[in-house]
Protein backbone atom coordinates (compact mmCIF):
# COMPACT_ATOMS: atom_id res chain seq x y z
CA UNK A 1 0.00 0.00 0.00
CA UNK A 2 1.33 3.40 -0.64
CA UNK A 3 0.70 5.37 2.56
CA UNK A 4 1.62 8.94 2.80
CA UNK A 5 3.68 10.12 6.28
CA UNK A 6 2.47 13.60 7.25
CA UNK A 7 5.06 15.35 10.00
CA UNK A 8 5.55 18.36 11.50
CA UNK A 9 7.81 18.95 13.75
CA UNK A 10 10.91 20.94 13.26
CA UNK A 11 13.53 20.20 15.46
CA UNK A 12 15.36 17.65 13.88
CA UNK A 13 17.08 15.90 17.31
CA UNK A 14 13.74 16.05 18.98
CA UNK A 15 11.36 12.88 20.53
CA UNK A 16 8.90 13.86 17.68
CA UNK A 17 11.72 13.59 15.07
CA UNK A 18 11.85 9.89 16.66
CA UNK A 19 8.44 8.87 16.35
CA UNK A 20 8.41 9.51 12.94
CA UNK A 21 11.64 7.65 11.78
CA UNK A 22 10.12 4.66 13.80
CA UNK A 23 7.13 5.15 11.82
CA UNK A 24 8.65 4.97 8.64
CA UNK A 25 10.46 2.22 9.30
CA UNK A 26 7.95 0.10 10.52
CA UNK A 27 6.10 1.26 7.62
CA UNK A 28 8.63 -0.20 5.37
CA UNK A 29 9.23 -3.29 7.21
CA UNK A 30 5.84 -3.98 6.56
CA UNK A 31 5.93 -4.08 3.06
CA UNK A 32 4.25 -0.43 2.29
CA UNK A 33 5.70 2.48 -0.34
CA UNK A 34 6.41 5.19 2.16
CA UNK A 35 5.74 8.79 1.09
CA UNK A 36 7.70 10.41 3.62
CA UNK A 37 6.16 13.81 4.03
CA UNK A 38 8.54 15.56 6.89
CA UNK A 39 6.15 19.34 6.07
CA UNK A 40 8.86 21.53 7.77
CA UNK A 41 12.20 19.75 5.88
CA UNK A 42 10.07 20.86 2.87
CA UNK A 43 9.77 24.36 3.73
CA UNK A 44 5.64 23.96 3.02
CA UNK A 45 3.91 27.33 3.26
CA UNK A 46 1.16 27.20 5.35
CA UNK A 47 -0.33 30.33 4.72
CA UNK A 48 -3.68 30.83 2.76
CA UNK A 49 -2.89 33.39 0.99
CA UNK A 50 -5.48 36.26 -0.76
CA UNK A 51 -5.31 34.31 -3.92
CA UNK A 52 -5.81 30.64 -2.52
CA UNK A 53 -9.05 31.62 -1.02
CA UNK A 54 -10.27 33.90 -4.27
CA UNK A 55 -10.05 30.06 -5.96
CA UNK A 56 -10.99 28.24 -3.35
CA UNK A 57 -13.31 27.02 -4.96
CA UNK A 58 -12.10 26.58 -8.85
CA UNK A 59 -10.80 23.22 -9.40
CA UNK A 60 -8.63 22.57 -10.64
CA UNK A 61 -6.87 26.04 -10.65
CA UNK A 62 -7.55 25.73 -6.82
CA UNK A 63 -4.57 23.18 -6.92
CA UNK A 64 -1.87 25.01 -9.04
CA UNK A 65 0.27 26.65 -6.14
CA UNK A 66 0.19 22.90 -4.15
CA UNK A 67 0.36 20.37 -7.00
CA UNK A 68 2.80 18.49 -5.85
CA UNK A 69 0.87 18.10 -2.73
CA UNK A 70 -2.33 17.13 -3.95
CA UNK A 71 -0.79 14.44 -6.42
CA UNK A 72 0.75 12.73 -3.37
CA UNK A 73 -2.40 13.11 -1.41
CA UNK A 74 -4.35 11.02 -4.43
CA UNK A 75 -1.45 7.88 -4.96
CA UNK A 76 -2.14 7.58 -1.00
CA UNK A 77 -4.04 4.42 0.07
CA UNK A 78 -2.89 5.20 3.53
CA UNK A 79 -2.23 8.11 5.52
CA UNK A 80 -0.40 8.35 8.90
CA UNK A 81 -0.43 11.92 11.19
CA UNK A 82 2.96 12.21 13.13
CA UNK A 83 2.93 15.26 15.24
CA UNK A 84 2.91 16.81 18.42
CA UNK A 85 0.04 18.92 20.13
CA UNK A 86 0.35 22.14 20.77
CA UNK A 87 -2.08 24.45 22.85
CA UNK A 88 -4.78 21.20 21.74
CA UNK A 89 -4.22 21.86 18.25
CA UNK A 90 -2.00 20.64 15.14
CA UNK A 91 1.34 22.89 14.77
CA UNK A 92 0.36 25.46 12.08
CA UNK A 93 2.30 24.52 9.32
CA UNK A 94 0.06 21.00 9.53
CA UNK A 95 -3.51 23.26 9.37
CA UNK A 96 -2.49 24.79 6.96
CA UNK A 97 -1.28 21.95 5.06
CA UNK A 98 -5.23 20.53 5.62
CA UNK A 99 -6.43 24.21 4.59
CA UNK A 100 -4.31 24.32 1.32
CA UNK A 101 -4.36 21.07 0.39
CA UNK A 102 -7.47 19.33 1.15
CA UNK A 103 -10.01 21.29 -1.06
CA UNK A 104 -12.31 21.15 -2.97
CA UNK A 105 -12.18 18.82 -6.12
CA UNK A 106 -9.14 17.31 -4.09
CA UNK A 107 -10.52 15.91 -0.75
CA UNK A 108 -14.54 16.73 -1.14
CA UNK A 109 -16.90 18.22 -3.66
CA UNK A 110 -20.10 20.04 -2.92
CA UNK A 111 -23.02 18.55 -4.55
CA UNK A 112 -26.36 20.08 -4.04
CA UNK A 113 -25.27 21.84 -1.00
CA UNK A 114 -23.92 18.44 0.37
CA UNK A 115 -20.07 17.29 0.94
CA UNK A 116 -19.14 14.39 -0.67
CA UNK A 117 -15.67 12.43 -0.05
CA UNK A 118 -12.72 12.31 -2.65
CA UNK A 119 -10.77 10.34 -0.63
CA UNK A 120 -12.13 6.90 -0.32
CA UNK A 121 -9.02 5.53 -2.12
CA UNK A 122 -7.54 6.04 1.30
CA UNK A 123 -8.06 2.85 3.23
CA UNK A 124 -6.47 3.39 6.12
CA UNK A 125 -5.75 6.23 8.36
CA UNK A 126 -3.26 6.45 11.94
CA UNK A 127 -2.37 8.92 14.49
CA UNK A 128 0.96 9.33 16.10
CA UNK A 129 0.74 12.37 18.54
CA UNK A 130 2.37 13.45 21.92
CA UNK A 131 0.85 16.41 23.76
CA UNK A 132 2.24 18.10 27.05
CA UNK A 133 -1.08 17.71 28.46
CA UNK A 134 -2.04 14.54 31.16
CA UNK A 135 -5.18 12.26 29.61
CA UNK A 136 -7.18 14.29 31.54
CA UNK A 137 -6.37 17.96 30.99
CA UNK A 138 -7.07 16.81 27.01
CA UNK A 139 -10.27 15.02 28.16
CA UNK A 140 -10.91 18.48 30.04
CA UNK A 141 -10.54 20.62 27.33
CA UNK A 142 -12.23 18.28 24.06
CA UNK A 143 -9.20 16.97 22.82
CA UNK A 144 -9.96 18.45 19.45
CA UNK A 145 -7.29 16.77 17.89
CA UNK A 146 -8.45 13.35 18.58
CA UNK A 147 -11.90 14.41 17.24
CA UNK A 148 -10.16 15.29 14.11
CA UNK A 149 -8.30 12.49 13.47
CA UNK A 150 -11.36 10.10 14.73
CA UNK A 151 -14.04 12.31 13.40
CA UNK A 152 -13.43 14.71 10.79
CA UNK A 153 -11.02 13.06 9.15
CA UNK A 154 -12.09 9.90 9.34
CA UNK A 155 -15.56 10.80 7.84
CA UNK A 156 -13.61 12.11 5.17
CA UNK A 157 -11.39 8.91 4.54
CA UNK A 158 -14.16 6.49 5.15
CA UNK A 159 -16.21 6.65 8.58
CA UNK A 160 -16.80 2.89 8.80
CA UNK A 161 -13.05 2.14 8.77
CA UNK A 162 -11.29 2.10 12.16
CA UNK A 163 -8.60 4.32 12.76
CA UNK A 164 -4.65 3.67 14.44
CA UNK A 165 -4.98 6.32 17.54
CA UNK A 166 -1.59 6.52 19.34
CA UNK A 167 -0.94 9.33 22.00
CA UNK A 168 1.98 9.63 24.37
CA UNK A 169 0.24 12.14 27.23
CA UNK A 170 2.37 14.39 29.30
CA UNK A 171 5.67 14.85 27.70
CA UNK A 172 5.81 17.77 30.16
CA UNK A 173 7.35 14.74 32.35
CA UNK A 174 7.80 11.42 30.44
CA UNK A 175 10.75 9.64 31.18
CA UNK A 176 13.52 7.38 28.99
CA UNK A 177 11.08 4.62 29.89
CA UNK A 178 7.82 6.03 28.69
CA UNK A 179 9.18 7.34 25.34
CA UNK A 180 10.72 3.71 24.88
CA UNK A 181 7.54 2.05 25.63
CA UNK A 182 5.52 4.76 23.18
CA UNK A 183 8.34 3.94 20.68
CA UNK A 184 7.67 0.23 21.09
CA UNK A 185 4.01 0.82 20.86
CA UNK A 186 4.56 2.69 17.03
CA UNK A 187 6.60 0.40 15.95
CA UNK A 188 4.55 -2.59 16.75
CA UNK A 189 0.81 -0.65 15.40
CA UNK A 190 3.21 0.48 12.14
CA UNK A 191 4.17 -2.86 11.26
CA UNK A 192 0.72 -4.04 11.41
CA UNK A 193 -0.89 -1.04 9.53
Amino acid sequence: MNVLVLHSHPVEESYGKALYKQTLDSLEKAGHAVDACDLYAEKFDPVLTRRDRLSYHDYPANSDLVKPYVERLKRAEGLVLVTPIWNFGFPAILKGYFDRVWLPGVSFDLVDGKVESRLRHIRKLAAVLTYGATPFRAFAAGNPPKKIVKRVLRAQINPLRPVTFLAHYDMNNCTAETRAKFLEKVKTAMERF
